[in-house]
């Protein structure tokens, strides 16, 4: 009899709620709408609907709780071995700074040997980044832009050529150590900020493919398509090629520098679309005398570019000469 009654009861709390439904829709005034809203809030706080409520959670409620602990402890697992796996390789291989060969956290290079870096900053020539030693004016140009201008209308530089600078050049070029291209290519896209809000394209100065197989990557790709990323500026790698084998720079004159590289680069017929009427932005590790970023402005510019500019990360400065 209790459970007839129960059932009787059900029914007839369902067919209260339907009814309030109905009304509620059908009901023009607000008045009455908030009464049958009031009406099915008490049916459904009603006790035989709060135990079916009940009984439904007490149904579901361990299976779901089962699984969100599992999923709990095998994310903390995750979580743990991994941390685990990054301090053994820490303390078995830790980063050493590429300058003083102490261990440091993070990019290669501890804060003692940071702050020997001598990041380039305002005042400087407008055409070639050389910083000056006090500020002339605004645009007043560098005796080198001022005796020989180069094809290139721009050039920025975010560090000197100083010892810490050419231990990170050339850990990153000849040490295989690419994990130094992220801060590098973080700091020239500072640098070249101005250059690169303007830019349509971003050109490596590319490597001649035997070099390149032996080297197996070029760091100049490395460091352009870190400021690819952190610009949104896209990278043309395959537009600009180096057609003929050219000897190191290291150690040659000015002139035997230029005549070095004379016609060793071009723009491939194909990739001329690539180019056209485009301001490009070449990438470099170091700019020296100037003669092989030249070079490549020179056939860039050949390829009808719109406007070429410079960045490298780190730039020789001569401080036997003013600057001014």
């Amino acid at each position: 009899m209790d459970c007839f009654a129960s059932l009787a009861m059900t029914a007839r709390q369902d067919g209260l709620l339907r009814g309030a439904c109905h009304r509620a829709r059908i009901s023009r005034d607000p008045l009455a709408r908030n009464d049958n809203e009031d009406s099915m809030l008490a049916l459904l706080s009603g006790p035989h609907h709060g135990a079916s409520l009940s009984l439904m959670d007490a149904e579901t409620s361990p299976s779901r709780s089962i699984s969100s602990h599992l999923r709990g402890a095998l994310n903390t697992c995750r979580l743990a071995w991994s941390h685990a796996a990054r301090l053994a390789l820490d303390i078995a291989l830790p980063t050493l700074c590429v300058a003083c060969r102490e261990p440091v956290d993070g990019e290669g290079v501890c804060a003692g040997c940071w702050a020997k870096l001598s990041f380039i900053a305002p005042p400087f020539c407008p055409r070639l980044g050389i910083p000056f030693v006090y500020d002339p004016g605004p645009g007043l140009l560098s005796m080198e832009a001022i005796a020989d201008p180069p094809a290139y209308a721009r050039a920025r530089a975010a560090v000197r050529y100083d010892d810490v600078a050419r231990t990170l050049v050339h850990a990153l070029k000849y040490q295989d150590r690419t994990d130094l291209a992220p801060a590098m290519g973080r700091w020239m896209a500072r640098a070249g900020h101005e250059l690169l809000g303007e830019a349509d394209a971003l050109v490596p100065v590319p490597l001649h493919w035997r070099r390149g197989w032996s080297r197996r990557y070029n760091q100049s790709g490395a460091l352009a398509r870190v400021i690819e990323r952190q610009t949104g500026v896209k990278v043309t790698s395959e537009a600009l090629r180096r057609v003929r084998p050219t000897q190191q720079q290291i150690g040659l004159s000015r002139s035997q520098r230029a005549s070095n590289v004379q016609g060793a680069f071009k723009v491939a017929a194909e990739r001329i679309a690539d180019i056209q009427g485009r301001r490009v932005v070449l990438i470099d590790d170091v700019l020296t005398s100037g003669a092989t970023v030249d070079a490549c402005a020179r056939a860039l510019l050949r390829a009808k570019a719109a406007s070429v500019d410079v960045l490298v990360f780190a730039r020789v400065v001569d401080t036997h000469k003013a600057p001014i």
